[in-house]
């Protein structure tokens, strides 16, 4: 099985044409297509954030809270030499 990933635009007639070489010739294939629209109304550059509020990590950065220092975590293990 073989994954395509296509970045197209649907023409103002609502039609998608697509064209691609996928290397076999004269064969039955089974084709699966997903449609995912970039945008809410599938028109426009998609959105910056990606479903993300507008500004969220430049106000949650830096939030989280001050953490205790780690306890010490003891010596290393001593092993023998692999050779």
């Amino acid at each position: 099985m073989q994954s395509l990933t296509l970045h197209t635009r649907v023409g103002k007639d609502g039609i998608l044409k697509l064209e691609t070489s996928i290397g076999i010739r004269d064969a039955e294939v089974d084709v699966i297509l997903v449609v995912n629209a970039t945008s809410p109304s599938g028109k426009g550059k998609p959105k910056k954030g990606r479903g993300w509020p507008p500004d969220f990590f430049e106000q949650t950065f830096g939030s989280a809270p001050d953490f205790p220092e780690r306890a010490p975590q003891g010596e290393y293990e001593v092993r023998e030499n692999l050779e």
